[in-house]
Parts: structure tokens; sequence; C-alpha cells
């Protein structure tokens, strides 16, 4: 072959390398700008859904921290829909997606009105350690915002909402894990207990079932709240976490923990999703089939779990 026909074949393998990257950050943009809409991604499922699986095929199997076991089968669209919850209209709403979980957060309450999470084995594991990870102001959000100085002297725990132990498989998503619009003031008994235990538990689940989602916050009752800190950030009455499976049977279940001390089985804490949606005003996992969705929220049986 001529000279100057390898040299011109070179060159066209290198363009066509440079258009398959670009075509993948293209269709990241498009997952992002369908991820920030709540409302988009429920007129455009088709649409969101065909981005999924377009960056799927472009990102070839084994890509990324992604590619993890267990019932991660569920595409990247599918994954973003379920991490996506409707919060209660007029609720003030910036959505931030990080490395390990999504998040709402409220500009007023300094706090995130959720976070969720899709959570398998595979991501409880990992060479990333929370030792020498300082807890960090989140720039992404508007000053005034939550900082490390707000909790000082408050009798407040830095209570994670995303645990630190869920995100290990990551040294990014550990990190972000320590954002303070992850963080919410709780008690310091409840953190280390039951609500630690709970968080164990979802552990657990992840590791039979193979993956679990998982959603929780504050839960703020209606009246004035007490604020720590120059930044007035409002301590919650009490909160929620919402965990749903999927597989051939799908079963949710929801609980909420008052944010004061106690040590009861986490059998007291439970209540049906639907029950959690009326004390929240939040609709969880609107992206469901809707019979699939009224079914699991109907009934809490901690039994099958």
């Amino acid at each position: 072959m001529s000279p100057i026909f390898l040299f011109v074949m070179d060159k066209i393998a290198i363009f066509a390398d440079i258009m398959n990257k670009l075509k993948v950050c293209v269709l990241w943009l498009c997952l992002a700008v369908a991820a920030a809409s709540c409302d988009f991604i429920e007129r455009n499922k088709p649409l969101v859904g065909a981005i999924g699986d377009e960056l799927m095929n472009e990102m070839g199997d084994g890509d990324g921290p992604e590619s993890e076991s267990g019932e991660a089968g569920a595409n990247a669209a599918d994954d973003v829909e379920l991490q996506m919850q409707a919060s209660p209209e007029g609720t003030p709403e910036q959505i931030l997606r990080r490395t390990g979980y999504t998040l709402s957060y409220n500009k007023t309450t300094k706090l995130p009105n959720w976070v969720a999470w899709r959570l398998t084995a595979d991501r409880t594991s990992g060479p990333a350690k929370r030792d020498g990870v300082d807890f960090e102001a989140d720039t992404d959000v508007p000053a005034p915002r939550a900082e490390d100085s707000d909790y000082y002297g408050s009798g407040y725990d830095r209570g994670h909402m995303c645990p630190a132990a869920d995100n290990k498989f990551s040294k990014k998503a550990m990190q972000e894990s320590f954002l303070f619009t992850n963080m919410c003031p709780q008690n310091g008994n409840l953190n280390r207990g039951d609500w630690n235990e709970m968080e164990m538990a979802c552990r657990g689940w992840a590791e039979k079932y193979g993956c679990v989602y998982v959603v929780c916050g504050p839960v703020l009752y209606k009246g004035k709240h007490k604020t720590i800190g120059k930044n007035k950030v409002v301590v919650p009455e009490a909160f929620f976490k919402v965990v749903l499976r999927l597989g051939d049977k799908p079963e949710a279940i929801g609980f909420i923990y008052k944010n004061a001390e106690g040590n009861r089985p986490k059998g007291d804490y439970v209540n049906t999703v639907d029950e959690v949606e009326r004390i929240t005003g939040i609709d969880f996992f609107p992206s469901l089939p809707d019979d699939v969705e009224r079914r699991v929220e109907a009934s809490a049986d901690i039994g099958k779990w």
C-alpha cells in the first residue's frame, strides 16, 4: 500500500475515535439534563430510556464504577428515574447528582428534602475509607449554606443521610458523602444507635437481594422549627427512610424515626410507604408502573425483608 493511502486511513481512524467519544459526551449531557427535571422524565420516558440504552451501548460492558453486580441490571435511564422523587409542589428544590446518590436540596431549610441512591453489595466494599475525609460545605448551593461551624456546640451530630459506608466503592463518592447537603442535625443517640442499625439493615438487604433503592431525609412538622448556627440550619423533628426492591416480587417498606433518643427494634419504626408519603408530602418512586407502585406502597411487612 502507498504511504499516502496509509496516512489517510490512519487519519480516518483517529477521526472516528474522536466522534465516538464525542457521541458519549453528548449522551451523558442529554441524560444529565433529563435527570434535572422530574417533569421532563415523566413526559418523555421513551426518550430518556433511549438515551440511557444508547449510552450503555456506547460505553460497553464493564466500564466504570456503575458496572456492578446484582440488579445493576437496571439501565442508566431506569436508575435515574428510580432515584428521582417528586417533592411537594412549591418546595424549594435544587437537584444535585453525585457519584453515589441524588438529592433534592432546600435552600430555605439548608437541608436535603430527600436523598436517594441505589445500593448494591459492591457499593459497601472497596478501597475508599472515611478516615481523613473532612465534612465540607457544598459550594454547589447558594449561600447562606450549612457549614461545620453551625454544628459546633449545637448538641447535634452531623447526621449522614446517604451513609459513608454505602460509598466505599469510590474515593470521590466517599468525599461527596461528607458534603453538608447530605447532612441533617441529628440526635447523637439516634445517629449512632437505631438509625445506624437501619443503615446496616439496608446493606444487609442489598447483599441478600442484589440491589435495593433507598430514599431518606428529614421530617418537618408544621410550625416553627429549631435552628442551629449562624446559617440557621433547621433541626428536623423526625426522619424518614423508604426502601424498594425489585425483581419478580417487588416490595417496599417505610420507616419514621423521631429525632430523639431511643433504643427499639426496627419493627417499631415501620410504616407503609403510603403513610410516609402522607407525612412528608413526597411521592416516592413515581416512575414505577402504577399498579406496582400502588401495591408495594400500600403494605409494610418487616417479615418479608
